[in-house]
């Protein structure tokens, strides 16, 4: 009989937060079914009402998307939470071993941002569980947005502590930060955390009637998000060079395609807080600057999705991490830039083509372009469970043939 060893993930990194953030992300995809094809007037997020009357109304086809809808966002939320509490408790036991603390002397300190990042995204999750489980939520809203951004608050605290702690090190020490294995985007696991808490924030900003929470909701999410930005440009130059001098690292080559989720994430951050500037506070809405806006970040993404791609092909890391025998933690990272492809190509669709009127709603041409997005998202689930079956099922060693 074969003999069982440990499962890959058994040899914990922080990186595995990001199989959390994957399931989170399958999660908002869903939710884009709701968000888009089922009318929510009098709010502008869909909730339990609006899909149970759409459900009620609705011919075959609405009716198929909701349960899809439905069946995706508690399938993948489950998994979502479920990662996350395996990876709290994994971590808790790692950072009383050696290997944690020589983490915390090498550039791969910053990979303990994942946590921030599976933490703001699990509490965005929680967010639509309530939103679409919950019946008369919406009722209450207005006092579970100062909770989120008491939560959101946390968990950027968190975030910065750990960015002070690597920075600290880093600029005050001098020479402790390897340039030469900084060729990757590696680095930019921070912003992505900043972005990910700033998109928390600007949640109520859309949401919320009252003006205090709306403003307090555009400065907080302003800071994030700007601190996002700066260090993801300053991080993304710096990593450049070295790329250039010493080619990409191999098993880092997933994260050249970080920029992707960043710029959605950063894309819905905005979209909110013009939302909440147009009902707060009078500002005008302009459709075609929307769509300019998303047809540019639409742009830099698929710029650094063509990048990354090129590099993994021609390093051929699918071959080994994805469809081969080797495993990386650093694998879970193909998914975001699924997940992010499929959320901002809804919202280009929706927001953009449909908002402006170059596309009409639920025509051909809008189910053409639909089914890209479509397509982001169904590979974003076959990563998941690939990765998932590679990493949590336990390897098994064939037995030495006895004598």
């Amino acid at each position: 009989m074969p003999d069982h060893v440990a499962r890959p993930a058994d040899n914990y990194s922080p990186l595995y937060f990001l199989a959390s953030l994957g399931a989170g992300g399958i999660t908002v995809t869903f939710f884009m079914f709701l968000m888009f094809w089922v009318p929510h007037p009098g709010q502008p997020v869909p909730v339990f009402g609006d899909i149970a009357t759409a459900f009620a109304n609705g011919g075959l086809a609405m009716q198929t998307a909701i349960v899809a809808a439905l069946a995706g966002i508690g399938a993948f939320a489950f998994l979502n939470l479920k990662s996350l509490v395996w990876n709290l408790r994994a971590f808790a036991a790692f950072r009383r071993t050696e290997d944690y603390r020589r983490l915390r002397t090498t550039n791969a300190e910053t990979t303990l941002l994942a946590m921030p990042l599976a933490l703001a995204m699990s509490i965005n999750v929680g967010f639509i569980l309530g939103l679409v489980f919950v019946p008369g939520l919406w009722t209450v809203v207005e006092y579970l947005f100062p909770a989120a951004m008491v939560a959101f608050l946390l968990v950027g605290v968190l975030a910065f502590r750990q960015i002070g702690d690597f920075l600290g090190r880093v600029l005050s020490e001098g020479g402790v930060f390897d340039v030469t294995a900084n060729n990757s985007f590696a680095q930019l696991l921070p912003a992505f955390a900043l972005s990910m808490v700033g998109v928390g924030f600007a949640a109520p900003a859309a949401m919320s009637g009252t003006t205090l929470t709306v403003g307090t909701s555009l400065v907080l999410s302003t800071f994030f998000g700007v601190t996002a930005a700066l260090y993801a440009a300053i991080a993304a130059i710096i990593a450049f060079n070295s790329m250039l001098q010493h080619g990409t690292a191999k098993e880092a080559g997933p994260t050249l395609m970080v920029v992707v989720p960043i710029m959605t994430v950063l894309g819905i951050l905005f979209l909110r807080q013009e939302h909440g500037l147009h009902t707060a506070f009078g500002a005008e809405e302009n459709p075609g600057e929307t769509l300019v806006f998303l047809a540019r970040l639409l742009t830099v993404q698929i710029v650094f999705f063509a990048l990354g791609l090129v590099v993994l092909l021609r390093q051929g890391y699918f071959a080994d991490f994805v469809i081969g025998p080797r495993t990386s933690p650093g694998s879970y990272a193909l998914v975001c830039p699924a997940v992010a492809l499929s959320v901002m190509g809804q919202f280009f669709i929706n927001k953009g083509l449909v908002g402006a009127g170059v596309v009409t709603q639920f025509s051909a041409g809008y189910w053409a372009l639909t089914a890209v997005a479509l397509v982001a998202q169904v590979v974003a689930i076959a990563l998941v469970l690939r990765l998932n079956r590679q990493h949590f099922t336990p390897a098994a060693r064939a037995a030495v043939p006895a004598e």
